[in-house]
């Protein structure tokens, strides 16, 4: 089990807290988290994109001009793909782009996720993350005394003052130990999560 530092909203150390290897040590398995990164992004899609082949544009239904003696190229229809107004060659249609992991999978995924970020020394763990009212200047300045930029915090269920405060700051997105995915841990420059916020990572993913 790895030890790491745990700050205040101060910036300070105040302690330290033993993370377990179940889910904050495992071997990072870079495979399984392309596939979950790439699953995730595809999942995004809506896949409703659409254009109209030679066979669905209205009109053309007659050909422009005869075959022979005219010095024009021969022509079927005015809605084939060269002309303006025409058909579009192999038109997009909607699809489904949706890719799927089992559940093991995406368990491992984030697992190796999360422990890269802490062999790369940039997940932080906070003994209190509060906010006293709706307000962000404190968790703002909680950041500059971590001095951390881009990050992704992570805060207990229930500490609603603190994730409203935190949305309006550039470049911070707020999760619950239920809702982090891989992407977003990558996504971000640093990991930043309450104390209780890692203990329910623990028991969510261990």
């Amino acid at each position: 089990m790895s030890r790491i530092s745990v700050y205040n909203m101060e910036g300070e150390k105040v302690g330290t807290v033993t993370l377990k290897d179940d889910v904050f040590g495992v071997d990072v398995n870079e495979h399984l988290v392309h596939m979950a990164v790439v699953a995730q992004l595809a999942n995004k899609r809506q896949g409703t994109q659409k254009a109209k082949t030679r066979s669905e544009v209205s009109g053309g239904g007659r050909k422009p001009w005869r075959q022979k003696g005219t010095g024009h190229a021969r022509q079927g229809s005015i809605r084939s793909p060269q002309w303006t107004g025409g058909g579009v060659v192999f038109a997009p249609v909607p699809r489904d782009y949706s890719m799927r992991l089992n559940r093991k999978e995406k368990r491992a995924a984030l697992k190796s996720a999360l422990t890269s970020r802490v062999q790369e020394k940039k997940f932080v763990v906070v003994d209190e993350i509060k906010a006293e009212e709706f307000k962000t200047k404190p968790i703002a300045d909680m950041f500059k005394n971590l001095k951390v930029d881009k990050a992704l915090l992570v805060l207990e269920e229930g500490n609603d003052k603190a994730r409203i405060s935190a949305r309006n700051i550039k470049d911070v997105k707020c999760a619950s130990p239920n809702t982090i995915n891989v992407y977003d841990i990558l996504k971000y420059d640093t990991v930043v999560a309450s104390k209780a916020a890692v203990k329910k990572i623990e028991e969510v993913y261990a």
